[in-house]
């Protein structure tokens, strides 16, 4: 017996516009179902709209606009059949628009940015949004404020608030076609504009880890939500760094779950970000003895802080404020750029649990040393630093000075989140996308352009920092190229290394600049082949450029943790790292990438041929670093251990983690402890 239909669809309008012949004719000419890199997408925005007729029928509208006009617009009915369950009518409302999205991109050779999604369509497509993110591409951002215009013919206007919302959704992306941050009065960071911005499922992240991970998490959560607990984190920038990426994405998922967080961020100065900037190079020894904080500089950052604090935080209700006074139940100071914020929220509520995260090395020899420009940085942050009730460190035992408690000592990794931009598994169609916007930056800065995918690459994706190593990729990927005099030049891999910027981050240009200068002095035989590019804020294009690489390098002097390992290994790349901070917790030597001495290039270039050479060891490599990556450098990973601590310190409760990682004590309390057989980072480092 035949399958009764489940639902038709009756085209009211159809789309109108059409796409220039010359792309039609290029890409049928090419193969039919595959983008040229080569080709140049129109960009578009989108509005989703719909009416539910009756119970068995709705009337989807969508609309298309191009950044000024609204070029066209497509109204549909579509017939669900009586005997479909209301999940299933959901599915067929999601596949629908789904399918038409992809057809009317793939007609009109065009990339889907954003798209506008009523309230309405939202609840009658669950799903539909973190489609929209996860198989198509599109940022879908959900408008509340949205009613049909004329009651007495709302199906008929459907189309009309389809192309509201996709107006309002172009009003959320600034000039560089990514969503503006938001950030209200009080300097918070509104996360995904406030949660306007819809990726992910809950069933997304459940999905996402492993099964004991998730329910750990969950029972965190309810412990939290019940008490009613405000946890507060403060750090120094709101986008740009691996803080605000773990910051973003842990409140993506937390406040999804109905968790009370939120984030603040200080009011910007550029003076203060450079002797900050300076302090982190100290600290870490990547810069020499010579350079040094004076206290006129030291004090430009504790006036800073207290200014931000008095203008924002110690208002009425304001995080700062003691909990009795509506302020935060456990503050974390998520960033060593404002320890004063510790002794700022002591004196507001000396008994409210302060926990002070450092993300960088803090070397210990350079500390000890008697009139150093490491002491004297780091005697100023003691003063606050020592007041917090715990320090969280990378879970490296030489990041943290012996001036710290060894009870208040605790361990945690940096994450990531394979659920956003940066890592999530894109489409062909967009892949090409990005690497075509990347040939369009280099062909704008006039530099080499990239063959892939006519010839294989290698990556480092990293800020321009004195301490990730860029000059030894450089002489490593030379001397690699010379082991390969035989083989056809243009047919040899080529490298790759680019980066975001952040805003408190003035090494940049400095950096980018000595690195252009190398190649040309040193190694011009090879410029041609060598792409340095500083890349714009859009996480896709740096995802796109590791998910097409063959190699991935992260050859640091000087590392905290750096998960650009782990998102990497993700992926099923090989990576070839120095022996630097936290790096050697990630990769499993031999099996999962190489593990080399800071500056060795010949180790290096070996390693580089052996995985261009030898086939089956590159699968190998690759299966094995795909399915070993630990939950614990994940967003839901990250959540369970900050949860754990708030619920654990909060109202009057104590903690002495004595030198453990966080993560063991809250699978542990949470009665779900690792089992054998699942992937979790060593330990060896911390002890």
């Amino acid at each position: 017996m035949a399958q009764q239909q489940k639902s038709s669809v009756e085209t009211k309008h159809e789309f109108v516009s059409a796409p220039p012949e010359h792309h039609k004719r290029r890409q049928s000419v090419a193969q039919p179902d595959v983008l040229d890199v080569e080709t140049s997408l129109s960009e578009l925005w989108a509005g989703l709209a719909i009416y539910k007729k009756n119970d068995t029928e709705v009337a989807v509208g969508t609309a298309i606009h191009d950044g000024t006009y609204s070029v066209d617009f497509a109204v549909q009915n579509l017939r669900l059949s009586k005997d479909s369950s209301e999940e299933e009518q959901r599915r067929m409302v999601e596949d629908h628009i789904i399918s038409s999205l992809a057809k009317y991109r793939k007609d009109h050779v065009c990339k889907l940015l954003g798209a506008g999604v009523t309230a309405e369509l939202d609840s009658a497509g669950p799903h539909l949004c973190s489609r929209l993110w996860s198989e198509l591409d599109i940022v879908p951002v959900v408008f509340k404020d949205t009613a049909i215009m004329d009651q007495e013919a709302p199906a008929e206007n459907v189309d009309e608030l389809a192309d509201s919302v996709a107006r309002k959704c172009l009003a959320v992306f600034g000039p560089t076609k990514q969503p503006r941050i938001a950030i209200n009065y009080r300097n918070e960071v509104q996360v995904d504009r406030a949660g306007q911005i819809r990726l992910s499922t809950r069933e997304d992240y459940q999905e996402s880890v492993r099964e004991p991970t998730w329910r750990a998490v969950q029972k965190y959560i309810k412990d939290v939500k019940d008490r009613n607990l405000r946890m507060v984190f403060f750090s120094a920038t709101p986008q740009g760094g691996g803080v605000a990426l773990m910051r973003h994405a842990l409140l993506r998922f937390l406040q999804r779950e109905g968790v009370n967080i939120e984030w603040f961020v200080p009011k910007p100065r550029p003076d203060v970000f450079r002797i900050t900037k300076t302090n982190h190079n100290i600290l870490q020894g990547a810069v020499g003895p010579e350079v040094r904080a004076t206290d006129e500089q030291l004090g430009k950052i504790t006036s800073w802080i207290k200014d931000n604090a008095e203008r924002y935080w110690l208002k009425d209700k304001g995080p700062l404020k003691p909990p009795s006074e509506g302020g935060a139940d456990v503050i974390f100071v998520d960033d060593p750029q404002m320890p004063e914020l510790i002794s700022i929220a002591k004196e507001q509520d000396p008994n409210r649990p302060v926990l002070f995260r450092s993300h960088i090395e803090v070397r210990d020899d350079l500390v000890q040393e008697e009139g150093s420009a490491a002491q004297h940085v780091w005697k100023y942050m003691w003063e606050s630093v020592k007041k917090a009730d715990m320090f969280i460190s990378h879970p490296v035992r030489t990041f943290v000075p012996s001036d710290v408690r060894p009870t208040e000592l605790a361990w945690l990794p940096a994450t990531t989140d394979w659920l956003d931009g940066l890592n999530k598994n894109m489409q062909d169609w967009d892949v090409k996308y990005y690497l075509h916007t990347l040939r369009q930056t280099c062909r704008a800065q006039g530099l080499p352009q990239l063959a892939y995918p006519e010839r294989p690459y290698i990556t480092q994706i990293a800020r321009f920092d004195p301490s990730k190593g860029i000059p030894d990729v450089i002489k490593s990927y030379a001397k690699f190229r010379d082991m390969l005099q035989d083989a056809p030049a243009e047919q040899a891999a080529q490298l790759v290394i680019c980066g975001h910027s952040s805003i408190d981050d003035p090494d940049g240009s400095m950096i980018y600049d000595q690195t252009m200068s190398l190649i040309h002095d040193q190694f011009s035989q090879y410029q041609d082949d060598i792409i340095v590019v500083r890349l714009g804020p859009s996480d896709q294009l740096l995802n796109a450029i590791l998910s097409m690489s063959m190699v991935a390098l992260q050859l640091s002097t000087r590392e905290g943790f750096e998960v650009k390992v782990s998102e990497a290994l993700h992926k099923g790349k090989p990576v070839i790292a120095t022996q630097a901070g936290g790096i050697p917790l990630q990769i499993e030597h031999g099996k999962s990438g190489y593990l080399v001495p800071r500056g060795d290039h010949d180790a290096v270039a070996k390693h580089l041929h052996d995985l261009f050479t030898d086939e089956r060891l590159y699968e190998e490599m690759s299966s094995y670093a795909k399915h070993h990556v630990s939950d614990e450098v994940h967003t839901v990973g990250n959540a369970l251990s900050w949860l754990y601590l708030a619920s654990s310190v909060a109202g009057g409760k104590s903690l002495q983690p004595n030198g453990r990682w966080v993560n063991d004590m809250a699978r542990e309390a949470a009665n779900e402890p690792y089992g054998d057989d699942e992937p979790r980072l060593p330990r060896h480092l911390s002890t």
